[in-house]
């Protein structure tokens, strides 16, 4: 009888062994128990989220392909698909920030190329404590250097992204990682195995101890106090990996392949038994024939080692030599380890021995939850807050340059600067320019939009209208640099799932999600679920970010944030005052994380993504940015700083406004544009599309000045910039 200890360490509850005994009805063997507490465990099997995921909008006004493979996809122009994933990383960077970053890069870029697509841009959502820990400014190089390591020597460019700050994730920092890829419909590759008789392949590194219990462990159970866990992180090549991309383009160029699929969390266990169970064969594997760079590994290590830059194959019989002598010529191992078999079961040998046998549809659907909902305690409390009575601001200027100079607003220049984001020659706006990244598509007309976008303040103070939010935000940025919103992947990070609390949070962001879709019709074609986020103190704020891909129908007809010259009209897009609930401006001067979001009026905020998209589409547009993190003051103070121009501008006073709600306040729906156009045309394209513009003054030349009745923001342009661009370095040293 196996001590419950056991199991229990690989994180299998009493009533899954239970369920295991009862399957294979007898006691299972350690590479099976391994195997089952890999693949049920929550990274990979999703047995608590899935139940919810199922709301998720498929489809959209863009076609889709490839649901439920390793990535998804909307076709971008005709024939042509773009394919986009975003993973989690969190708990291996906040171990070893780094590799774990680096390996976060590695990993979902293979879930592009191993569906044909040849990878073209990447994009991380970033988030840490608060810079005033030395820890914590270790975690930010780490993860910058890991992610500037592994994608620049790839050769694959990182166009944007987001980090942001607070102390919540000080014991469990986020690092989300997206991937987007190419490919022509025809090509598209998926991960089925069939064909009796038909020969396993691995194929890429040899298979090491790093990464043992990183799914079952690491990533599926909060971080305690003084844990080592440095073991379980993997250790990434991307000389090796940049060899298997063009290897695994060649060979499914070749047309030999029946199915390819990424090593990744739970290794060959993973890979085996999904592409048995998806193609609803069975396969039979040797364990000594697998390539390994350590000796004496136990059979249940091979099984669970998440060792990078290995894929598994199934080749065409006949064809294995052909297709194994595509990856000797790029320098790699590849290995018949295996075949396919007609009985459904995933039969593992060791020499010979049989160590695993166990049905491949059993182990690659665990069994699922419906776990208990709780209405966190803090909730009603932060949302009623009463904020009318708050000390406003007695010199708006200082509480302008303390925002510029926030972590959280200010430029991100120290971070972009070290990513080779123009590697291709595909990035028309490169990061920090525009409210998303724009890529041209040699060969098409049409480009595509991609942004990240999340905000766990407003999601801890109202999960269902912060996730809501977040995805209008991430529409909204792709309007702004005239892409049309088409395809939603996401990362979920939430706390432990098992706390009702917890939960409940969860539960609300998928639902918000699914609405927002739904209002935006596109669909969410891929995503990730990352739980257990906790720290020795607490867990993080509930923080769903949205990667969003957009479609250019003329890539030459984009967008960018900056004030491109002087004399031009300044215009507000939609509602003009903000308000003060789950701010910035609340945190930064107040030191406050309370009130609730500023609601969202699906109707208007479509019809101000619809006359901005036109608008740009005519081009009628010098520039456009969402306003958001910060208010107006910052958005409009932004646009200066890109483009080296001031502006003059007077805003019309608000019955019962404050001051600092109507400057500094956060809304959705709101995009600040600036055009030489006539002014007729612009405000009758809002109007057409049913919202308010309003001309608020001109850009000027070295000053930026605002004006609201008897109050006056006026600051030089240099000294802005001097306090938006030199914030994080100093914070960093």
């Amino acid at each position: 009888m196996i001590d419950p200890r056991v199991y229990h360490e690989l994180g299998l509850t009493d009533a899954e062994y239970q369920r295991v005994l009862d399957a294979l009805g007898r006691e299972p063997t350690p590479t099976e128990l391994a195997m089952f507490s890999v693949e049920w465990s929550e990274h990979c099997g999703y047995p608590r989220s899935r139940p919810l995921l199922g709301l998720f909008p498929k489809t959209g006004k863009y076609p889709t392909r490839a649901r439920g493979e390793d990535a998804g996809g909307i076709e971008v122009a005709p024939g042509l698909f773009c394919l986009f994933k975003m993973e989690s990383h969190n708990h291996p960077s906040q171990v070893e920030p780094k590799q774990g970053a680096a390996t976060g890069i590695g990993g979902i870029i293979r879930d592009i190329f191993t569906m044909g697509a040849r990878p073209v841009a990447l994009m991380d959502s970033l988030r840490f404590g608060s810079l005033a820990s030395p820890h914590t400014r270790y975690l930010v190089a780490g993860v910058v250097d890991g992610i500037q390591f592994y994608g620049n020597c790839l050769g694959v460019p990182t166009v944007g992204g987001e980090i942001e700050f607070n102390d919540v994730y000080r014991g469990n920092c986020l690092v989300n990682v997206m991937a987007v890829g190419l490919v022509e419909e025809r090509k598209i590759a998926g991960s089925a195995g069939s064909g009796a008789g038909n020969p396993v392949l691995v194929v890429g590194n040899s298979t090491g101890r790093d990464g043992i219990g990183g799914a079952s462990i690491l990533a599926s159970h909060e971080f305690g106090i003084d844990e080592e866990k440095r073991p379980t992180v993997q250790i990434g090549d991307p000389f090796t990996e940049k060899c298997l991309i063009e290897a695994c383009l060649e060979a499914l160029e070749s047309g030999g392949i029946v199915s390819l699929k990424d090593m990744g969390a739970a290794g060959l266990t993973c890979t085996t038994c999904e592409t048995a169970a998806a193609g609803g064969v069975g396969m039979d594997i040797e364990l000594q024939k697998v390539p390994r760079r350590e000796t004496g590994m136990e059979p249940w290590e091979m099984m669970m080692s998440e060792s990078q830059e290995r894929m598994l194959v199934v080749a065409q019989k006949g064809r294995e030599d052909e297709i194994m002598g595509i990856f000797h010529k790029w320098g790699l191992n590849a290995t018949q380890v295996g075949e396919i078999t007609d009985d459904k079961v995933l039969t593992i040998r060791d020499n010979g021995e049989v160590v695993a046998r166990i049905d491949s549809a059993l182990l690659a659907d665990p069994p699922t939850y419906h776990l208990p909902t709780e209405e966190p305690a803090y909730l009603k409390p932060a949302q009623n807050k009463d904020l009318s009575k708050l000390p406003e601001p007695q010199d708006l200027a200082a509480t302008l340059l303390a925002l510029l100079s926030s972590p959280n607003i200010a430029s991100k220049e120290w971070a972009f600067r070290q990513y080779d984001h123009m590697v291709q020659t595909n990035t028309v706006v490169v990061p920090g320019r525009g409210d998303a990244a724009v890529l041209r598509i040699k060969g098409y007309k049409e480009g595509i939009g991609i942004t990240t976008d999340g905000n766990g303040r407003y999601c801890y103070l109202d999960p269902y209208l912060g996730a809501q939010l977040v995805t209008a935000e991430a529409a909204r940025n792709l309007a702004c640099v005239g892409a049309d919103p088409a395809g939603v992947t996401d990362c979920l990070n939430f706390g432990n799932p098992e706390k009702p609390d917890r939960f409940w949070q969860f539960s609300r962001c998928v639902e918000g999600i699914a609405d927002a879709c739904r209002e935006l019709q596109v669909p969410v074609v891929s995503g990730n679920v990352s739980f257990y986020n906790e720290g020795p103190e607490s867990g993080v704020y509930p923080t769903p970010v949205i990667g969003m891909v957009g479609v250019l129908k003329d890539v030459t007809k984009h967008c960018e944030m900056a004030f491109r010259k002087p004399g031009e009209a300044i215009y507000v897009l939609g509602e003009m005052a903000g308000e003060l609930g789950g701010s910035e401006y609340l945190k930064v001067c107040h030191d406050l994380e309370a009130g609730r979001p500023a609601p969202l009026d699906w109707k208007f905020e479509k019809g101000v993504q619809q006359a901005c998209l036109e608008m740009i589409g005519q081009g009628l547009l010098s520039s456009a940015h969402d306003c958001s993190h910060g208010g107006l003051a910052v958005t409009l103070a932004e646009c200066c700083l890109l483009g080296g121009v001031g502006a003059e501008v007077k805003l019309p006073a608000l019955d019962g406004v404050r001051a600092d709600a109507y400057l500094f306040g956060e809304a959705p729906s709101r995009i600040v544009i600036s055009s030489s156009a006539p002014e007729s045309a612009i405000l009758e394209t809002a109007k057409r599309h049913g919202v308010p513009c309003r001309k608020i003054g001109r850009t000027e030349n070295e000053t930026f000045c605002i004006s609201l009745g008897d109050k006056h923001i006026c600051a030089p342009v240099a000294l802005m910039a001097e306090a938006y661009n030199g914030a994080l370095p100093a914070k960093l040293g």
